[in-house]
């Protein structure tokens, strides 16, 4: 047989349905069942979505959401940010985006143009570029796919799994291998045309073309036919990956750029008050159906790729708690309930009977064991780097509100800590007249005193009456009036922020205490405010807005940051050995706060400042946020103890931080490391005044246990 050429020299381009010229008809046809299947099965979700959940707005603020679902959806940042799962999955995405594009302008081209018009776009040096671009991201898929099944069944990471155990499931392999079969078999139907039609140009089609020598000496019947079988081949797949998306993982493709859309647009950390106190049967939640809309859909657009697993201090430590599992076993609690819940709404004479039929279980307790919800820090590692932006530890703390404030269900020393809270404003329970004790030698005024101050330094409890905390305010104390600051403290009249009550479930408690701390400071006409623990700082920040407390907050290592930009406090004693900085999760993960304390380090004259191995947004927790403070560690490791060791191994000798829980946490890790000869740990407001040349001021006795 003599070979055939389409086009001649100069007219480069192709014929978009060679040898399928007939096809057209039963291939519109199938492609309409395969949409009309894809169409069903998003039409199922959707009802799914919104059969269960209370309301909640998240279509607000258009255009931010609308950067969001650009940011996020389609230039998939957030999945970048971690190199080998960000590359697979940009391999993947990227390539099959440019080459879903690229077949819906092919058809275009053929069923637009070619009838109409008398000129086309895939001709000459536009179809080269053209042809070259599609191998180009072809193979980029083609790459993707390799490294996301050598991932998931060589490597097998960690985070893909649980406990040790592969979360492998014959979805994610049938996910993978269809869109390796749609791009290997379209290499393939490109390879036997060119071998068929031998046009010069096509070498631009390189992969293509090189896999077109494969045949040579075939005959060219048998390459014709052999054509059709790989053309129709590559159509089934193709059709049915569309039809197959609604019912997969593949429709993350949907609602994970959906989730992206509905970001919560509030500051990073921020909990929605419980505003029904007087007329609430239950509070907190309880059941699915407590939960709003958005918390159930979150867990649909779960991926399962287990970053947040691969850095929550609990997981990690051998508590039972993982993020992904929490949000997978909600998904499943859902997909169990949503169809009598969708039936109910349909018809409600066979609701009652379809909802008995309905599986039972306690969301609180069975669905997610107490244990999990309990081993919780708050850290938001998860949310941090979910690369869907589910939202984890809001869910969190509603179920822990359900326990503590509908069943009275908690730990007992919650229970000890709260009743202080409520009795003298602190966790300790000590009388809240000593609160001011700590600055009486420094000559510190209360706003009682002097209200004319540009500040009010919020002490917090631990700075008030822990003892470490006390050194921590009496060392920030004599920097600020070292600089000529102008501030004041409450004195007895502060009280708890209520953030460990908020984070612990306690949310009435929490309101209380903000309540009477607003009413003081609104009372005082207070304007900024300073504090050194970083949970205060969040707290009266963010939440403290929604009682009516609205300040200028500043962490004291910003303030100390600028005190020395602006050359009011002077570094001039060497500080010498080896140093490594703690972020705070309250400070970095929730408030972006990572350069101002390395800036200060890093101005100490004889300091050498190393970083620990996980750092800035990937920091360690301490263990203590998350009301954690206050709660025996009876399950696996302690997580202190695990930061204790991550500074242990990079040689340091004294860990730099910047939050009295994590000075007291990582004191007690390096006793226990029985380190105490060698590292020690110091709040960056005590090293700042040991630089400054300032006689240190000894802290009264301690009058608490930490």
């Amino acid at each position: 047989m003599e070979h055939t050429t389409t086009f001649s020299i100069g007219n480069e381009g192709r014929e978009v349905f060679w040898n399928a010229q007939h096809f057209e008809p039963i291939l519109f046809l199938l492609t309409a069942v395969a949409l009309a299947i894809f169409a069903y099965g998003v039409y199922r979700r959707w009802q799914m979505w919104k059969a269960m959940g209370k309301s909640e707005i998240r279509w607000d603020n258009i255009g931010q959401r609308i950067k969001l679902l650009l940011q996020d959806g389609l230039l998939q940042v957030k999945t970048w940010r971690d190199p080998y799962p960000g590359i697979m999955h940009g391999l993947i995405f990227f390539g099959f985006f440019v080459l879903l594009f690229g077949a819906i302008f092919d058809a275009g081209e053929f069923h637009i143009t070619e009838p109409l018009f008398n000129w086309s776009f895939l001709r000459g040096n536009f179809y080269l570029g053209f042809s070259f671009l599609m191998e180009v991201f072809g193979l980029c898929v083609l790459i993707g796919i390799l490294l996301a099944l050598f991932r998931r069944y060589v490597l097998k990471p960690e985070r893909l799994g649980y406990k040790g155990k592969p979360d492998n499931t014959a979805d994610d392999a049938i996910a993978l291998l269809l869109i390796a079969g749609i791009i290997i078999t379209g290499f393939v139907i490109e390879s036997l045309r060119i071998y068929v039609t031998n046009p010069s140009w096509e070498v631009w089609s390189f992969a293509g073309w090189t896999l077109s020598h494969a045949f040579t000496g075939m005959d060219y019947n048998t390459a014709k036919i052999l054509h059709k079988i790989s053309w129709w081949t590559h159509t089934f797949i193709a059709l049915g990956f569309i039809a197959y998306i609604p019912y997969s993982r593949l429709l993350h493709i949907i609602t994970t750029s959906a989730n992206h859309f509905l970001s919560n647009l509030k500051p990073a950390g921020s909990l929605e008050p419980i505003r029904d106190f007087e007329t609430a049967e239950s509070f907190g939640v309880g059941k699915l159906e407590d939960f709003t809309w958005k918390q159930i859909f979150d867990a649909d657009a779960c991926t399962r790729c287990g970053r947040c697993q691969d850095g929550c201090p609990a997981y990690l430590s051998g508590k039972p708690l993982s993020p992904k599992k929490m949000v997978q076993d909600i998904k499943t609690f859902w997909l169990e309930k949503a169809p009598a819940a969708i039936k109910a709404k349909v018809a409600a004479a066979a609701a009652a009977g379809d909802a008995a039929a309905a599986p039972e279980k306690a969301l609180v307790g069975e669905v997610i064991d107490l244990h999990e919800l309990w081993a919780c820090t708050n850290c938001m590692y998860c949310m941090e780097h979910c690369s869907a932006s589910i939202e984890h530890v809001p869910k969190i703390v509603n179920m822990r509100q359900y326990k503590v404030l509908t069943e009275a269900d908690f730990a007992p020393e919650l229970q000890l800590t709260y009743r202080n809270m409520e009795n003298n404003s602190n966790p300790w329970g000590i009388g809240s007249h000593l609160r001011g004790d700590w600055a009486k030698e420094l000559g510190v005024k209360t706003l009682a005193e002097d209200p004319n101050v540009e500040y009010l330094f919020y002490v917090g409890c631990s700075g008030s009456f822990d003892d470490r905390g006390k050194k921590i305010s009496i060392a920030f104390a004599k920097i600020l009036q070292a600089a000529g600051v102008s501030f004041g403290i409450l004195g007895n009249e502060e009280g708890c922020c209520g953030d460990s009550a908020m984070r612990g479930g306690n949310e009435y408690l929490f309101q209380a205490l903000a309540q009477a701390n607003i009413a003081v400071m609104n009372g005082y006409g207070v304007k900024k405010i300073i504090t050194a623990c970083p949970h205060g700082y969040n707290a009266l920040k963010k939440d403290y807005p929604n009682f009516d407390g609205k300040y200028e907050v500043y962490h004291h290592t910003e303030i100390i940051a600028n005190l020395l930009a602006q050359g009011k406090i002077t570094l001039k004693n060497p500080v010498s050995g080896v140093f490594t900085y703690h972020d705070s999760c309250f400070l970095g993960r929730y408030n972006e706060i990572y350069q101002q304390p390395r800036q200060i380090l890093k101005a100490i004259p004889g300091m050498k400042l190393v970083e620990m191995d996980r750092n800035l947004n990937k920091s360690f927790c301490c263990g203590a946020g998350g009301a954690r403070m206050w709660m025996e560690e009876d399950i696996g490791d302690r997580i202190n103890n695990m930061r204790t060791d991550q500074a242990i191994a990079v040689k340091a000798d004294t860990v730099a931080v910047a939050c009295p829980f994590c000075l007291t946490m990582l004191s007690d890790g390096i006793k226990d490391k029985q380190m105490s000869e060698k590292m020690v740990a110091l709040d960056i407001a005590e090293i700042v005044l040991k630089s400054m040349g300032m006689e240190e001021v000894k802290a009264p006795v301690d009058v608490c246990a930490t």
